[in-house]
C-alpha cells in the first residue's frame, strides 16, 4: 500500500511540475508557413484565431455587401472600349506580409509610430500581419497592373470600444495613367517636370517631380470618382467635403468626410502617388492615384449596426438579416439586449520598463476574448513620494448572445488580473 502511495505521489509530482514549466513554442505554425519568434514576436493566439475567416468575401455578409456595392461601382465607371471593367479585383492577397511590404516599399520612415510594436502585430522582426492592404501594392504593379482594387483582413493594435476591433477589413484601390492617356490630344504637356526630380519632396500642391496639369487632371479625376462612390453609398443628396492630410505614399494626400446623421464622418484617405513607389516598382512612365477605405466604418453607418463585435457574430439572428441582394436597404434590428457587467482593475505601472496601454488591452482580449465590450482608461495617478505611476482601466463585459452572470465575469476579470501581473510585470492595487 505504501508503494502504490509513493507511485501516486510521484505521478501527481511529476504532473503539477510539468504544468508549472509548460513548453515554450519558439516558431508560430501559420497558413502552411513556420516563423521563428524573436523579440518582436507579439501576435496573440486570439487573434491568430480571425485568420482565414475572410468576412469581406462570405455571402450575404454585410461587409461583403459593402465590398460588392464598390466592386460594382468601379466596374460600371471604368470601361475599356469593348465595355469591360478596367479594374481587376483581388480578395485572398495572404495577410502575412513583410516588413519591406507593409513599410519600406511605401516609403514610411524608419521611425515613423506605424512600425512600433505598440501598434502593430508581429511574427518576427521581419514579418507581421498586414496594417494596410496598400501592403499589396508594389508587388501588384511589378505584376503589371495598373487598375486594381484589394480588399482584405488586417489588424492593428488599437483601443477597445464599440468602433474599434484588432481586425477590421480595408478596400485599396490603384489607377496608373500614362502621358497619352492623360493628354491624348495634346503633345506639348507632359506628366513630369524637366530632370524628373523624385527626391525633391514638392509641397501639398504637388510633388517636385510632376508637372501641374498632370496633377490636377488626377486630382480631378480621383476626387469625382470618389464623390460618385460617396453618393453611389450614401445616396445622391449626401454632403461631402476634402481636408488636406498627410500620408507617407500620397502627395498631396486628402481625406474625404460625409455628414451622416448631423455629424462629419471620416469616409476614405486618397492621393496621388509617391513617384518612387512607382520607379521603386520598374514604372518610370505612369502617374498614379490611390484610396484605401473601410468596410467596417461604412457598413456600420449604412445597416445602423451599433458594435463592430456584431460582424463576427455566427448568430443567425444578426446574419439571417442581412440574405438579401447587396443593394438592399437594411437597418439592423438588435435581437436583443443583454446587460453589462462592470469592472475595474488598478495596478502600479513597472518601474524602468517600457508600458503601452495596447500590451494590456491584448492581454484582455486574448483572455476575455469578445465578452469584452470595452476597456476605458479612467484614472492615472503618480504617487507624490515615489514617483510610482498607476493606472485604473474600467472593463465592460456585454455578450452578444446571451446574458452573462456576475461569477463568470469574476473568473474571466480574476485571470486577467493574474495574466497582468505576470506578463506585464504590473503591481495589482
Amino acid at each position: 500500500m505504501l508503494k502504490v502511495q509513493n507511485l501516486i505521489n510521484f505521478q501527481v509530482t511529476r504532473l503539477l511540475s510539468s504544468s508549472v514549466k509548460p513548453e515554450v513554442q519558439s516558431t508560430l505554425n501559420l497558413l502552411e508557413n513556420t516563423y521563428i519568434k524573436d523579440d518582436f514576436t507579439n501576435v496573440t493566439d486570439k487573434i491568430i484565431s480571425h485568420l482565414g475567416r475572410n468576412l469581406h468575401i462570405k455571402q450575404h455578409h454585410p461587409l461583403s455587401h459593402v465590398r460588392q456595392r464598390i466592386v460594382n461601382y468601379f466596374y460600371k465607371c471604368f470601361v475599356n472600349g469593348r465595355g469591360n471593367p478596367v479594374f481587376s479585383v483581388y480578395e485572398t492577397l495572404p495577410p502575412i506580409v513583410t516588413t519591406d511590404q507593409n513599410f519600406d516599399s511605401l516609403l514610411t520612415p524608419k521611425e515613423h509610430p506605424s512600425r512600433s510594436k505598440s501598434d502593430c502585430y508581429y511574427l518576427n522582426r521581419d514579418y507581421l500581419l498586414r496594417a494596410h492592404m496598400t501592403a499589396h501594392q508594389s508587388e501588384l504593379m511589378r505584376s503589371g497592373l495598373n487598375n486594381f482594387l484589394m480588399t482584405g483582413d488586417v489588424y492593428r493594435r488599437d483601443e477597445i470600444d464599440r468602433t474599434h476591433y484588432p481586425v477590421f477589413h480595408q478596400l485599396d484601390a490603384v489607377r496608373l495613367k500614362t502621358r497619352d492617356q492623360l493628354f491624348p490630344v495634346d503633345e506639348s504637356l507632359e506628366i513630369f517636370e524637366a530632370g524628373n526630380n523624385t527626391r525633391s519632396t514638392g509641397t501639398q500642391q504637388k510633388q517636385a517631380c510632376h508637372t501641374l496639369e498632370a496633377v490636377k487632371l488626377m486630382e480631378h479625376e480621383l476626387k469625382t470618382t470618389l464623390g460618385g462612390l460617396a453618393k453611389e453609398l450614401f445616396g445622391e443628396k449626401i454632403e461631402y467635403r476634402w481636408i488636406d492630410t498627410y500620408f507617407p505614399f500620397t502627395q498631396p494626400s486628402w481625406e474625404l468626410e460625409v455628414f451622416h446623421e448631423n455629424n462629419w464622418l471620416e469616409l476614405l484617405g486618397c492621393g496621388i502617388m509617391r513617384q518612387p513607389i512607382l520607379t521603386n516598382s520598374g514604372i518610370q512612365d505612369r502617374i498614379g492615384w490611390a484610396f484605401g477605405i473601410g468596410l467596417e466604418r461604412v457598413a456600420m453607418c449604412l445597416y445602423k449596426i451599433p458594435d463592430i463585435r456584431l460582424f463576427w457574430s455566427n448568430d443567425t439572428g444578426f446574419l439571417n438579416q442581412f440574405t438579401v441582394d447587396c443593394d438592399a436597404n437594411v437597418t439592423y434590428k438588435p435581437v436583443s439586449q443583454f446587460p453589462q457587467c462592470i469592472n475595474d482593475i488598478s495596478f502600479w505601472l513597472p518601474e524602468g520598463k517600457e508600458f503601452s496601454s495596447n500590451d494590456f488591452y491584448d492581454l484582455a482580449r486574448n483572455i476575455g476574448g469578445d465578452v469584452i465590450e470595452q476597456i476605458v482608461l479612467v484614472d492615472e495617478f503618480t504617487h507624490p513620494k515615489t514617483g510610482k505611476a498607476s493606472h485604473c482601466y474600467r472593463i465592460i463585459y456585454r455578450h452578444m448572445e446571451k446574458t452573462l452572470v456576475q461569477s463568470e465575469i469574476n473568473v474571466i476579470h480574476k485571470k486577467i488580473e493574474k495574466n497582468a501581473a505576470v506578463m506585464l510585470g504590473v503591481k495589482i492595487r
